[in-house]
């Protein structure tokens, strides 16, 4: 989908989040030439941000084919680090990236309506939360809607992008042309609790679990099953330890209260597993065992 002339390479940009997927999605928007400032008011989380941005651009250069044309050091320079979310107040578009919790969404995105000028659009990375529901904690409905960048971020060709009931026919323009100027497929779907990928896929993932926990088999057969049997890439369970196993758990939560579906209620397994810090691959365990670069 494309929308638009390519918006000039001026338009600043702000994340919120120095995690996995903020400063994926700061990195995206930084190596197609756009000023990014990325807010998080940790500076233990800021400090591994720049760290894990430089391991991205890295990995950008040695995966992705083409490769990008600038150099990492000059890309990493177009992304400034801010503790305070005032540094957003110009910004055109601002990526909220933080957990996926709706008490936390709502205290960030109350502190992002006060902080950015009125015209700024306000784009959620959530992964589960109805838009309707983030667009209620401001008073700027009609300037919120859901980015939904997948992981790793930079290495995905596509977005799921959810437009609310009161999402404005501008504020989704400007989200479209931005995403085509950074090299993203933009997958446009209505507003509904876990929008079209994680309302299938965190189901099957829970499933996937609960025959890990019944015994039926271990979490590698169940996965070759859908690599080997079906031809997927990548299994439900591989695919949930690169999510973040933490992340899955919150959006099953946030998914069995917005639907009231019991399919949404998270194994004691996945459960065990996130309370004893087994996060997936970030952590180096999950349902498979990682090794720590």
């Amino acid at each position: 989908m494309r929308s638009g002339s390519r918006p000039p390479a001026t338009t600043p940009i702000g994340v919120v989040g120095a995690g996995t997927m903020g400063v994926g999605v700061a990195q995206c928007f930084a190596e197609a030439g756009y000023p990014v400032t990325l807010h998080d008011p940790d500076p233990a989380a800021r400090a591994a941000g720049e760290r894990r941005l430089r391991t991205g651009l890295r990995a950008a250069r040695l995966l992705r084919r083409p490769a990008p044309g600038d150099p990492p050091a000059e890309v990493a320079a177009r992304v400034r680090w801010a503790s305070a979310p005032d540094a957003l107040a110009d910004a055109a578009l601002v990526v909220e990236c933080g957990p996926e919790r709706m008490d936390v969404k709502e205290r960030i995105l109350g502190t992002l309506d006060a902080a950015c000028g009125p015209d700024t659009v306000l784009a959620s990375c959530t992964s589960a939360i109805p838009v309707d529901i983030l667009a209620g904690y401001t008073g700027r409905p009609d300037r919120v809607l859901a980015t939904h960048f997948m992981n790793p971020a930079h290495l995905k060709d596509a977005v799921e992008v959810v437009r609310g009931p009161r999402t404005s026919e501008e504020s989704l323009a400007t989200v479209l042309a931005l995403l085509d100027a950074i090299g993203k497929r933009a997958h446009l779907v209505r507003d509904s609790p876990g929008f079209v990928s994680n309302r299938v896929l965190m189901p099957m993932i829970n499933d996937a679990a609960a025959r890990v926990e019944e015994g039926t088999a271990d979490a590698e057969t169940v996965d070759l099953v859908f690599t080997d049997c079906f031809g997927h890439a990548m299994g439900p369970l591989r695919t949930a330890d690169l999510i973040g196993l933490d992340t899955v758990l919150d959006s099953l939560v946030v998914l069995r209260e917005t639907t009231g579906d019991p399919r949404f209620e998270p194994t004691a397994l996945l459960r065990d597993l996130v309370e004893r810090g087994h996060r997936g691959r970030k952590s180096g365990r999950g349902f498979h065992t990682y090794g720590i670069r």
